[in-house]
Formats: C-alpha cells, sequence, structure tokens
C-alpha cells in the first residue's frame, strides 16, 4: 500500500495495489475509485482531501493476531 499527499493540488492518493487498473468511477464529486479487471479496489482518489479527512493527522496501527507469529 502506497500513500501520497500532493500539497499543491489538495489530493490524496492511496494505492493498495499494482494491478492494472480497467475502470475509474466517482464516488462522488470528490472521490474517485479505480478496480482492476477481477472488481478488486485498486486505488482511491480523494480531492479537496483537507476538507474530506484529517490528512494532518494520519497514523496506523497492526493489530497482531494472536495466533500468528509477529514479523520481524
Amino acid at each position: 500500500m502506497n500513500i501520497k499527499y500532493f500539497h499543491d493540488t489538495d489530493t490524496l492518493l492511496i494505492t493498495f495495489n499494482n494491478n492494472e487498473i480497467v475502470e475509474t468511477k466517482d464516488l462522488n464529486d470528490n472521490v474517485v475509485y479505480e478496480i482492476d479487471k477481477s472488481g478488486q479496489l485498486v486505488a482511491i482518489t480523494i480531492e479537496h482531501a483537507k476538507q474530506i479527512v484529517q490528512i494532518d493527522n494520519f497514523s496506523y496501527q497492526i493489530i497482531a493476531d494472536d495466533n500468528l507469529p509477529l514479523a520481524a
């Protein structure tokens, strides 16, 4: 997964994989998503990102599965 923020255009691009994009769809006026040939999500683009998401406060957590060993 790759997340890019373009400050000059206030655009957030979240890419989930490198699959070939076969279709682009509008979710609404500010959000576009792209899917591959099997219908899997490839990327999401958010225009006017500062108005829609809290881009200045980005964080993530990996929650360990008790049944799986932690990766090094």
